[in-house]
């Protein structure tokens, strides 16, 4: 097994090698802004650690989200494509899910990560391999209450301290984290953990067709 592993669901870049039984090469950079540019360097950097080439990969894993639509589409059109080109599966995680399984929290917490507009995306877990709730976006102060008392992990927690006080590691994505849990649950023939490499957005893109645009062809 070697997995290549890749999320660009939330500020973070990161891409991560696993051959099934540990991590053998990562990269992780926060820059919310460069995700198109910074993908496929750590793909080759990943690579070059790891003295691997890239038709050494037996599957793709990455995340699905939930994040901003241009940044998450980075990261799922280029496993899509890692997919074809090698004829190997790719297999879609939450990314709230791989923040979840690096936290190594074992009692109930929740997730939260930025979704800009002054909202987080969040769930909620069992442990750190068991999501109870679906992935949602919504204000923080709406949802306090609801995860008082429970650590919450991510950046979102850190953005909003009033709201979650108890924040806890890790701020941000690791591909690393990402590949570990997908490498577990392959590893147990657990093929209903994972989801379609689809984007999960959770709400409706900022561009929008103008409902009462003005024609300008002449008649």
């Amino acid at each position: 097994m070697l997995l290549l592993a890749m999320d660009t669901a939330t500020p973070a870049v990161t891409v991560a090698l696993h051959d099934g039984e540990a991590v053998v090469a990562s990269s992780s950079q926060v820059d919310a802004r460069r995700h198109g540019e910074l993908l496929l360097p750590a793909v080759d950097r990943v690579l070059a650690e790891a003295g691997l080439k890239l038709d050494a990969v037996t599957g793709v894993v990455v995340g699905v989200g939930p994040g901003p639509y241009t940044g998450l589409r980075v990261g799922l059109v280029t496993a899509a494509a890692f997919s074809s080109a090698l004829g190997v599966p790719v297999h879609g995680l939450c990314t709230l899910d791989g923040l979840a399984y690096a936290s190594g929290i074992e009692e109930p917490f929740a997730v939260a990560t930025d979704a800009r507009r002054k909202e987080v995306y969040w769930a909620r877990y069992a442990d750190s391999r068991t999501r109870v709730t679906d992935a949602a976006v919504d204000r923080p102060a709406d949802i306090a209450e609801s995860l008082a008392g429970l650590p919450v992990v991510g950046a979102g927690a850190r953005l909003y301290p009033e709201a979650f006080p108890d924040a806890r590691d890790p701020e941000h994505q690791s591909a690393a984290a990402l590949a570990a849990l997908a490498a577990e649950r392959l590893g147990a023939g657990d093929s209903e953990g994972f989801l379609d490499p689809l984007p999960m957005y959770l709400r409706r893109p900022d561009a929008q067709v103008p409902k009462n645009y003005k024609v300008v062809t002449p008649k």
